[in-house]
């Protein structure tokens, strides 16, 4: 991903605002949109159908989460949350979780440290 390959650009956002347009944002690997970042946060969008369960994963950073249309139910350590437009969630740090879509979603994801 070409905006974070950069280190310049890294090292302005210790000194410089950033603004990341989605039209002009960066894909991820798994098909995220890579929004604004800096060095301890980073944010990016979600746009998802529903399907297949998603993988339970466990990841060493912290997630948190803002469902801006559609729903899901996140899974965190045993505990169901039914999230729909409008809800925030968080994802702490080594929590086993998975995400199952249910209507089409989007949402926006901040994790610290940011994820690229």
């Amino acid at each position: 991903m070409k905006c974070f390959a950069d280190r310049r650009l890294l090292r302005m956002t210790e000194r410089h605002g950033l603004k990341v347009s989605t039209a002009k944002a960066s894909n991820g690997t798994e098909g995220e949109k890579q929004l604004a970042f800096g060095i301890s946060i980073g944010m990016r969008m979600w746009e998802e159908q529903p399907g297949e369960e998603k993988p339970e994963s466990v990841r060493e950073y912290e997630t948190v989460g803002y469902v801006v249309r559609g729903s899901a139910q996140l899974e965190v350590n045993g505990q169901t949350l039914d999230l729909k437009a409008g809800d925030s969630w968080l994802v702490p740090k080594g929590a086993r979780h998975r995400y199952r879509i249910l209507e089409p979603l989007t949402a926006i994801e901040a994790t610290s440290p940011p994820q690229h």
